[in-house]
């Protein structure tokens, strides 16, 4: 086979993420699945949708999964259990997807914007005890890429200061921290199965996951209207359907060999890109495991790497373009590069290249040849 080329002769053409592949590969799973729904007409709050968070929880061995609508809910939904306050101030990351931060302001609370670590993207512990004030009430790390960020240390802060933490698993389901999966060591979690996460649905879905029954118990009344029939509060409408649900369960069986899978792509990756200083791979931490949701580089000249690469058939995504602190929608904190100097050096070099777990020896080699093709010329 020629360099870059298919075994049909063609040229490689790589997406990102190749989620009818992953269908194809459980297709009378995910159809038996389907026509279950249909046949019980089982579209809403149904026997599926319990089952689906009995397994979740099971899964990740927490007490609790309350299943919703999407992820971004599942974080507004934790906030308002924990009785956000208008005033309350929360410490998240600054580098990250919006919804972390805009759920805060969404749930009446301030977000309090915290710079990350130079080497796993995620949450600098060592930079959060200056921004706590008397007003602020609890921390949200976000476990970036697919690696979780160092908890032990956010946890002991939060311990000493009385705060709660809602850990964001988005993109990082199964992954560990020293032993410990990510969602089980917070006051509670919130996961995400947006189609293009390791674990994702058909459309939107999402969970918040806690060992506290009480605040379980009053986010599920909540998110459904405050109780069916006997409305206790005013709640709102965020329910995860049961095709959805359905589908999660014939994949989550699926999850660990897929998760092995990601692993040997990045694992690839690392051998292949080694030894070049223009590209900085990605680093997995002490004691914790990276299940590789994101497979993000750093490179000084990244938007001409881009470019080069979608040239040669690649797909490539920054995640994300801008720190959170520097888009319009938080300008009025009037922060500035110097606030958040490696969450604003790392938005202008990083980049994410092609994973997913049929991703091809050739197709890898083919994204890192022509990766290293752009760096030594």
């Amino acid at each position: 086979m020629r360099e870059g080329m298919s075994e049909s002769g063609r040229a490689l053409t790589i997406p990102f993420v190749d989620l009818h592949a992953q269908y194809l590969s459980i297709r009378e799973e995910v159809d038996a699945a389907i026509r279950a729904v249909i046949l019980e007409s089982g579209f809403v709050r149904s026997r599926f949708v319990t089952a689906f968070e009995q397994e979740f929880a099971d899964a990740i061995g927490i007490g609790h999964c309350v299943s919703c609508a999407n992820g971004t809910d599942a974080i507004y939904i934790a906030l308002k259990g924990l009785k956000l306050q208008p005033g309350d101030e929360v410490i998240t990351t600054a580098h990250s997807w919006i919804s972390t931060s805009e759920t805060i302001t969404q749930a009446g609370g301030t977000v309090v914007f915290c710079d990350t670590d130079p080497e796993t993207f995620t949450i600098d512990p060592s930079q959060i005890a200056s921004k706590i004030t008397s007003r602020t009430v609890g921390i949200i790390p976000v476990h970036l890429c697919g690696q979780a960020a160092d908890m032990d240390p956010i946890l002991a802060i939060a311990s000493k200061h009385k705060l709660w933490v809602i850990e964001d698993c988005a993109q990082a389901v199964m992954a560990q921290y020293k032993g410990k999966r990510v969602g089980t060591m917070g006051t509670a979690a919130t996961f995400s199965f947006y189609p293009g996460k390791n674990l994702g649905a058909m459309g939107d879905a999402g969970c918040l996951v806690t060992n506290d029954s009480a605040l379980a118990a009053w986010c599920e009344l909540y998110a459904r209207h405050g109780g069916k029939g006997e409305h206790q509060i005013e709640g709102i409408n965020s329910r995860l359907d049961g095709l959805q649900a359905a589908i999660l369960s014939a994949k989550l069986p699926h999850l660990g060999g897929w998760t092995t899978a990601r692993q040997r792509v990045a694992a690839r990756y690392d051998e292949l890109l080694v030894g070049s200083r223009a590209i900085r791979t990605p680093r997995i931490a002490p004691d914790r495991t990276h299940v590789f949701h994101l497979y993000m580089i750093r490179a000084s000249n990244r938007d001409a790497l881009q470019q080069h690469l979608a040239r040669k058939g690649i797909s490539t995504m920054i995640n994300y373009s801008r720190a959170l602190p520097f888009y319009p929608a938080y300008s009025r904190f009037r922060h500035t590069p110097d606030d958040f100097p490696v969450a604003f050096r790392n938005q202008q070099e990083i980049l994410s290249l092609p994973i997913y777990p049929e991703m091809r020896d050739a197709m890898i080699e083919h994204v890192a040849r022509a990766t290293l093709e752009f760096v030594t010329q």
